[in-house]
């Protein structure tokens, strides 16, 4: 996993995270759903790398 890649990840949990709480505090569930969706993309992301740096060796 290169160094862009674990940046785009923890910047896509960490947007998705102040969505949700956005969308919390202002009772907007859209917002809220797109920051849990942009979370779930970031962990599938993590996964993902995380398979390809287990087959690399």
């Amino acid at each position: 996993m290169g160094l862009g890649d674990k940046i785009e990840n923890i910047k896509d949990d960490l947007t998705g995270k102040s969505k949700e709480a956005a969308g919390k505090a202002t009772d907007n569930e859209r917002l809220e759903a797109e920051g849990r969706a942009d979370q779930t993309k970031a962990d599938l992301n993590k996964a993902g790398e995380n398979v390809k740096d287990a087959f690399k060796n």
